[in-house]
């Protein structure tokens, strides 16, 4: 599906919802029904089940049961919606450091957004390069750069080592969640999809023209029952990333 860029309305009007300082204010008549922080939850209630795309004010307030023009008083728009809806979200991470080493720190950090990005998928589909930088963000920031801080490291390596593991999970999640799509959207999980595929690839592919694709892949193949398994590929994966920035902090004395 096409991405939807964070930041992509007024940044000003989005930096006040997420702190707080635009809600609308009544000084007449009944205790208005809706709230932002209602709006926002319905919102990635939508996206949960049905994805990014179907997301629009007027789905939002189908399941409010209100008119789509009463949520501008609230809200100026889907951009901004969205900001709010992917700072939300990262309140759900954890709110303190993890015991242990930093490695063992920033494994359970990593492990925690995997967590997040396969509960959220739509989340995958913002780009970030302008983040909105409410709440949720910012604390979860502060949580990550606490890990590798007093280790020798510059604030720019430190900084580096967030951006490296955030998208390292980022495209693990994707991977995950794509193959997620193929099983649906083909009705035939990855076992099925090897029984079919494996027996004619023994038979056509000519194992000498193909010596070492043919003996990992089959062995993969056999393995996985499928050509990867996601949460192996998270799990190797992670432990590889750490492994260098292990090898850096040592560098730097740590």
């Amino acid at each position: 599906m096409a991405t939807v860029r964070s930041e992509g309305g007024d940044p000003s009007r989005s930096l006040a919802l997420l702190w707080g300082s635009d809600q609308p204010t009544r000084t007449r008549g009944p205790k208005p029904g809706l709230t932002v922080q209602g709006i926002v939850r319905a919102a990635i209630d939508l996206a949960d089940s049905e994805g990014l795309a179907a997301l629009s004010m007027r789905r939002v307030a189908e399941r409010l049961g209100v008119g789509t023009m009463s949520l501008y008083t609230y809200v100026p728009g889907k951009a901004e919606l969205v900001d709010v809806m992917l700072d939300a979200v990262h309140l759900e991470t954890s709110a303190e450091v993890a015991d242990g080493t930093w490695r063992q720190q920033l494994e359970a950090m990593a492990r925690d957004q995997w967590a997040l990005a396969r509960r959220h998928p739509w989340m995958l589909h913002i780009a970030t390069t302008r983040p909105p930088l409410g709440p949720g963000i910012i604390a979860k920031y502060e949580r990550e750069l606490r890990t590798v801080n007093g280790l020798g490291l510059d604030d720019i390596e430190m900084d580096s080592i967030i951006t490296l593991i955030n998208d390292y999970v980022a495209g693990a999640a994707r991977s995950a969640i794509d193959a997620l799509d193929v099983q649906r959207s083909s009705g035939m999980d990855d076992a099925a999809w090897w029984a079919a595929t494996g027996p004619w690839l023994a038979k056509m592919v000519n194992p000498e023209h193909y010596p070492v694709a043919s003996r990992v892949g089959t062995t993969t193949g056999q393995h996985y029952q499928a050509v990867s398994d996601p949460d192996h590929a998270f799990e190797f994966g992670l432990q590889r990333v750490l492994d260098g920035i292990e090898l850096l902090v040592q560098r730097r004395g740590g």
